[in-house]
């Protein structure tokens, strides 16, 4: 933590169109001074939505290591990074992992510092509503950066208040995961009575928290919790509803549709990092994440993909290479980054339901998602055959977002699906830079 928090003190609040607020340069700045007022703590706040859309975090890094290590993407570039994780031979050297652990904690930074001024400030053009709403924002994403952390590392410390100086939260042991989840899950709970219940695709809300708190629960085993959270957002169809097409969430330069729960918006100045590594150079991209041939024949079977196709196209000949086309908008890099797509939130009910005995309202549940892909519904008739269709709906439906990998570890179907059976690669590598920074921070097990 300690390399991380020198060059965070240098540079705290990043707004949304990439410019710094005036702080001191040194390293120990007193952020006191900094988020003082209605303004201040607005810009703070747009700030922590662009931590968690960095490159490092949901605009790039962490998503990747996801679905590069989940067996349906190909790395077809010369970088080392990406070949480890493709082939699952990370090391604590590793960038992608590197970075996107230092983006979580940076984002995790950013919202104590929030949590700790803003209930200070007397500013009255910072209503109390306003407060309790930014307050409820921070604890949210506070919350889905523990999430990613334990589902991502496992256990890791859990820095909870704001970094003042260089020495400020260090030496702190790694929690638990169960300690990590339940900070997750308080988190949740504190940000809930403190947020409207709107509907807002980019920013935080109540609902967004009920949205956070399906996966929670799933990830947890809390099926009941699972069931009742997804629904919320189910049940309100006049806000969220499947995309009819599959294509009609992102395609056209669709945003922040009804599918969408919530969702990281970019702009010309604040490009989504995924923007040109999928693309072929015909479309100035660099195709260098690839659909393999496994998914490219799951989503051309009009059985599994359905309209699910219109992910992936094909270069013209010589090449008739595929590629992913939901980062589309080179040079732009304006596509959005999906948290939580209405679809998920199916899949969880569906899942919980199976597991609860609710047979055919889980089957109800997965057959809405195929339904809106023009695929014939399931007559999967047993728990275990509707979870095997579940994880094979969740592989087509997400298989460019930070999905897959993680679902297989947590059903401990790792092993089956991709043939890693060493468990001890079934979390990611502490940065080795960490590790000799802070010498409270252990590594994993088998790095």
């Amino acid at each position: 933590m300690k390399k991380i928090i020198i060059s965070l003190l240098s540079a705290l609040l990043l707004t949304g169109c990439h410019q710094f607020l005036t702080v001191q340069p040194d390293l120990q700045v007193d952020q006191s001074q900094a988020i003082t007022n209605a303004s201040t703590a607005e810009a703070a706040v747009n700030g922590l939505y662009n931590r968690l859309g960095s490159d490092g975090y949901y605009g790039s890094n962490f998503q990747s290591l996801a679905y590069l290590s989940g067996g349906d993407i190909q790395w077809t570039g010369s970088q080392g990074a990406p070949q480890e994780i493709t082939a699952r031979k990370l090391t604590a050297d590793n960038g992608y992992v590197s970075s996107a652990w230092s983006a979580i904690y940076r984002t995790i930074l950013q919202a104590n510092y929030l949590l700790e001024t803003v209930p200070n400030i007397t500013d009255p053009q910072l209503t109390a509503d306003r407060k309790n709403q930014i307050l409820g924002e921070a604890y949210a994403i506070r919350a889905l950066s523990y999430f990613d952390l334990v589902r991502g590392w496992g256990g890791v410390q859990l820095i909870l208040k704001a970094t003042r100086t260089p020495s400020d939260n260090t030496n702190i042991p790694r929690n638990s995961v169960d300690e990590t989840y339940a900070q997750v899950l308080k988190d949740l709970t504190a940000a809930e009575p403190l947020l409207s219940a709107t509907t807002n695709r980019n920013k935080i809300t109540r609902k967004t928290v009920w949205a956070i708190r399906a996966r929670y629960h799933l990830y947890r085993q809390e099926w009941e919790q699972a069931e009742t959270y997804a629904s919320k957002l189910i049940d309100d169809a006049a806000n969220y509803k499947l995309a009819k097409p599959y294509s009609a969430f992102f395609a056209n330069n669709a945003a922040a549709t009804p599918e969408s729960v919530f969702e990281i918006a970019y702009t010309n100045s604040f490009k989504n990092g995924h923007y040109n590594w999928w693309l072929p150079p015909a479309l100035s991209g660099r195709r260098e994440w690839a659909p393999n041939a496994n998914l490219v024949a799951l989503l051309n079977d009009p059985n599994v993909g359905g309209n699910r196709k219109e992910l992936i196209a094909q270069t013209s000949p010589p090449g008739n290479l595929w590629y992913g086309k939901l980062y589309y908008r080179t040079p732009l890099g304006t596509d959005p980054s999906y948290i939580i797509r209405i679809a998920e939130l199916y899949l969880i009910r569906s899942e919980a339901r199976a597991q609860l005995g609710k047979t055919a309202a889980a089957l109800a549940d997965l057959n809405a998602v195929r339904d809106r892909a023009g695929v014939p519904a399931s007559t999967a008739a047993t728990k275990d055959a509707l979870l095997l269709a579940i994880e094979t709906e969740r592989q087509v439906e997400f298989p460019f977002e930070a999905d897959r990998w993680f679902n297989l570890i947590r059903t401990g179907r790792v092993a089956t699906v991709l043939g890693i059976t060493d468990a001890t690669k079934y979390v990611l590598p502490v940065p080795n830079s960490e590790i000799l920074a802070d010498k409270a921070l252990t590594q994993n097990q088998g790095y």
